[in-house]
């Protein structure tokens, strides 16, 4: 049975929905907090309902002028006010909320992490970052090259003999073109120790919807740049790529 990514690109838009749904019930809740309990409140003072009613007011203007501002830098692809740390919010906190929220609605984890990365490349690229290509890591899963080939390459993918069977071989060349580190990484936990070793500044990550999610979660606040690699023999097994994707990835970044 075979598994393949949808023909149109992964939409923010979803994503960029879901957190909206999930800022108003944020905002509900805070508004029951301060609701349930003034009735009790103003019988130890008369005015300590309205100072719980301010402070949940403020609670909740921070919500939705932080929604306001990701809705906004999506939008226009621009860097307008703590986009770094507002990613941070949206991959610690409300992610996982909006993956609970999105299955109540019936909405496929995988979807949901498509527009999520979507999103988080949206955030990345309006920084205008400009790096170095000693300091950017391509990264790479095992799973792009052949099954069968007999040169493995992970760890080290000069060891490809460029057959051009898989996409190993136009990956290496793009590397080399644009004299950018590049690696293949059976795992998370080999990705992250190339990462720990040769320290970039940036990546650009090929996987699947949850290791790119789980990836971007891991490496914050290193700002990630996630490809979605297609599988048309299901996951982790002889996957491919598209490879002009990686280099319009690159060219936002490079000087």
């Amino acid at each position: 049975m075979t598994s393949k990514l949808p023909q149109t690109p992964p939409r923010k838009r979803l994503f960029v929905a879901l957190m909206g749904v999930t800022c108003f019930l944020i905002v509900g809740i805070i508004y029951l907090f301060w609701w349930v309990p003034t009735t009790g409140l103003a019988n130890i003072h008369p005015d300590l309902p309205r100072l719980a009613g301010v402070i949940f007011a403020a609670l909740s203007g921070v919500a939705l002028f932080g929604t306001l501002l990701l809705v906004l830098t999506t939008a226009f692809g621009k860097d307008i006010f703590f986009t770094r740390f507002m990613r941070g919010v949206v991959i610690k906190f409300l992610l996982p909320v909006i993956e609970f929220i999105g299955t109540i609605f019936g909405i496929a984890k995988d979807t949901i992490r498509q527009s999520f990365v979507a999103m988080n490349n949206s955030l990345v690229t309006s920084q205008h970052l400009k790096v170095r290509p000693d300091r950017i890591l391509i990264l790479l899963p095992h799973c792009l090259q052949l099954f069968d080939c007999e040169i493995k390459v992970t760890g080290d993918i000069n060891k490809c003999i460029r057959c051009g069977r898989c996409d190993i071989k136009g990956l290496a060349e793009l590397a080399q073109k644009y004299n950018i580190d590049i690696s293949v990484a059976t795992g998370g936990t080999l990705a992250r120790k190339v990462i720990i070793e040769r320290k970039p500044k940036l990546v650009v990550a090929v996987a699947c919807e949850r290791d790119l999610t789980s990836g971007i979660k891991d490496c914050y606040p290193l700002p990630v740049i996630g490809v979605l690699n297609d599988r048309p023999f299901g996951p982790c097994f002889n996957t491919k790529v598209d490879v002009e994707k990686i280099e319009e990835a690159l060219r936002l970044v490079l000087p």
